[in-house]
This record gives C-alpha cells, structure tokens and sequence, in this order.
C-alpha cells in the first residue's frame, strides 16, 4: 500500500519522509508567526496602593501614650512607612523597567491621592524610588531625588478614593440590616467578652466591633513602635482583636448584601478605573499616559477589591498594591490583568475576576464588573418608603371614601340644576293690570 504523502513510486522512504519534515517545519513557522503576531503588549497600568507605616489616628481615654508622645503627631507617615514606599516604588520601577520611561515624563504618569499627609507623603516616597532623577533631571549634583506632581482635592470633596462614604441614606440602611444578621449577631456573641474587656479597659462608654477595630489600630501601631502595652493586652487578646478588625472591613463592604454595597461605595471607583481602561484600550497617537498611580487608605482597597469580589477578608497591610494592566495584541483584542502585592518576601498574586480568566478580555470584564458599578448613584441612595402596607391600605380606603362623597355631591348638584321648573317650587304669576302671564 502507498504511504499518504508519496508522490509518485515508493522506492524508498526517505521522500515521503522529507516531505513530511518540510509540512511540519512550514506549521511550525506559521504557528510561531501567528503567535509573534498576536503577542501582547502592555499599553496601560492603574496602581492603587495603601499609604506606609504610620502612627496612631487617634488614642483612646486610658491610652498612656498620647498624641504628643509622637514625633509628628498622630495618622502621620512614619520614616518606616517613607522606606516602605521608597521599596515599592523601586519594585514598580523593576516590573515596568521596558514599559514607563527610564527618567520621569510627565506625559506617562498622573498621580492622585487623598488630602491627608501620610497619603501624599506616601506617593511623594514612592515616585522617589520609581523615578531617581537622572542627567538634566538632577537639578543638585549628588541629590537622587526629584520633585513630582502629586495631585488632590479637598477632603470635603473626595469621593474618588476615600471609604465608605458617609452621603448615602441606603447604605447606612443596610449597615444597619447587616447588624441584624445571623453572621454578625454569632460573632458579636463569639466575641463578647473581648468587647466588654475593651469597654472596661479602654475608658470607651460604647464598645461596638466597629469601635473594637480602631482599639485594636491603635495598640497596633503602638507595638510597631516600641510602645509598651498594658498589662491587659495579652497576645490572645490581641488575636482577638485582629479578628474583630478584619470583620469590621468584611461587614463594611460584604457579609451582607455586598454588591449592592459595592454600587454605592466601591463602585465609585471602580467604574472610573473602567472607564479609563476602556479608553486607552482604544489606540490613539496622541494619548501618552501609561500609568495611573493612586495613593489611599486600606479601606480604599477593600472596597475596590470588594467590588470586584476578589477581597480576601483581611485588611489591607501598609504599602500593599492592586495592580491592573492593560493588555493588546496586532488584532485589536484587549485583556486586563490584575496583581495583589501583600508581601514584599513574594512577587505579587495575580487576581482572577470571578467568572472570567486570568487574563480577562476587556469587553467580558466590563460586562461582569457593570454588576457593581451605579449608573444612578443618587437615585440608588436614596431610602425605600417606610409606609407599611396596612398604612398604605387605610390611605387609599379614606381617599377613595372622600371621593366617593364628593362624587355624590357633585351628582346632586348637577341633577338640582337639571329638574323642571315646577318641581322647583315655581308657578305662573299673572300680571294683574296686564293680564298677561310674566
């Protein structure tokens, strides 16, 4: 029987077999050519990371450290927090090293943080390891360091990167329906008797899990620093109080009715980042921007990670980053992928949206993000009726009853005018010197 490739007689093996080589190899270059061609590139990257090491925000009543036991007071960027930044900004630098220009260009970045010292410090910290100023850039021999736009608004008007938000009567609504949930109420009762040691400890009147969480901060912070604690923060103690903690941020943004949560808070910014992905997945010669940088709170991205419902429960540590990049290829297809650095001993874990890949097409991470994005946040915030049923029921029956009378009325009034003139009452008057009726 002939071999499928001969092509004429079968003297020997050797030409069917070359021809077979050649088939082969002509697959082989096409199949690598077809993925050099549609090899991606790196068009785009939103960093959103939290500010580094800092000092207490506030201290509570028996506190024996106040804010005047801290160099700068209290919520400020600690050197250890200025280092932490330094570091990631020097990390950024490495992983985008052939995508963001070598010196600074500010057509490249746009940086926005929150108006609060340690966030702006913190981005100020971190564009110094990002871009060390270089030959013209270096305006003092011997200065490796560069002043760089770090853009903000008004606290007052914040509503970009700053969590949750206090301006929405619904989500305060469903804060207070998620306190009424199983979950919350078993663990309020689990831990009990830590909140009534904090209440009894700390000088604090009201002990909640919320109020629990920045007891836990403080004495965090404290121990960072050096600080002795009192002799009633045992390490048990303080495991309890972590775990507290880390409700505190799941029930903020999840637990109970998260997506509906994430439309009023997270959702903000997300939709924006969204957006902005959309946009420059789109090629334009005049746009230069590849990298937003966002400096925030540890709220700001669990918020943002529980919009996207990657958020692993755990309050986001001092420095830690999310990462999204934008990817395309020659065919016009988009990806994003997204990374979580936690950990400076481990390179960032990449993070999977759920219900796509990986690398996620762009137009599939729109659709499934859209769930947790308001197109009418105002309207969305706004507080259902609180009239119940019964009461809507007797409105409606004395409404109708009132018409129902002035229907009658206005019945009887028409027919009046309508009757004959007799039954009015009326009869013939004769003009006496006439004689003629009137």
């Amino acid at each position: 029987m002939k071999p499928f490739f001969a092509l004429s007689e079968p003297s020997s093996h050797t030409d069917s077999n070359m021809v077979t080589a050649a088939v082969l190899f002509l697959f082989t270059v096409v199949s690598v050519c077809g993925q050099v061609s549609a090899e991606k590139k790196l068009v785009y990257v939103t960093v959103l990371f939290r500010h580094g090491d800092r000092s207490p925000v506030k201290a509570y009543p028996t506190d024996p450290y106040q804010e005047s036991d801290w160099p700068q007071g209290f919520g400020q960027l600690s050197q250890e927090g200025m280092r932490q930044h330094f570091q990631l900004g020097q990390f950024l630098r490495t992983r985008y090293k052939n995508f963001l220009n070598e010196s600074y260009n500010r057509h490249e970045i746009f940086v926005r943080s929150t108006d609060y010292d340690r966030t702006l410090m913190s981005a100020e910290a971190n564009l110094a390891g990002l871009y060390p100023p270089s030959g013209q850039q270096v305006f003092r021999p011997g200065f490796k360091w560069q002043p760089i736009p770090v853009h903000t608004v008004p606290g007052s008007e914040e509503r970009l990167l700053s969590y949750p938000l206090g301006d929405c009567p619904r989500y305060k609504q469903l804060m207070n329906e998620t306190e009424h949930t199983e979950e919350f109420i078993n663990v309020t009762k689990t831990y009990q008797d830590i909140i009534e040691l904090v209440r009894n400890k700390t000088g604090l009147e009201k002990t909640t899990v919320e109020s629990v969480w920045s007891v836990y901060d403080t004495l965090f912070c404290e121990s960072r620093h050096n600080k002795s604690a009192p002799d009633w923060v045992t390490p048990g103690v303080m495991e309890k109080l972590r775990m507290l903690k880390d409700f505190g941020f799941q029930i903020t943004f999840g637990v109970y009715k998260r997506q509906e949560k994430s439309r009023l808070q997270g959702g903000i910014l997300l939709n924006e980042i969204v957006k902005n992905l959309s946009k420059m997945a789109v090629p334009d010669s005049t746009q230069h921007l590849k990298m937003m940088m966002l400096s925030a709170h540890d709220t700001t991205v669990a918020a943002l990670q529980a919009s996207l419902d990657v958020f692993n429960g755990k309050q986001p540590p001092y420095a830690s980053c999310h990462m999204f990049e934008l990817h395309t290829d020659d065919n016009g297809s988009a990806s994003v992928s997204m990374f979580y650095r936690n950990d400076t001993s481990v390179e960032p874990y990449p993070l999977q949206l759920p219900g796509c890949t990986l690398h996620c097409p762009l137009d599939e991470f729109v659709r499934i993000t859209k769930l947790s994005i308001s197109e009418d946040r105002d309207k969305e915030c706004q507080l259902p009726s609180h009239g119940s049923d019964k009461e809507v029921i007797i409105s409606l029956a004395l409404s109708g009853f009132l018409l129902l009378i002035l229907i009658a009325l206005l019945l009887g009034v028409i027919c009046w005018q309508k009757e004959p003139t007799r039954s009015r009452g009326y009869h013939h008057v004769i003009n006496q010197e006439v004689g003629e009726e009137s």
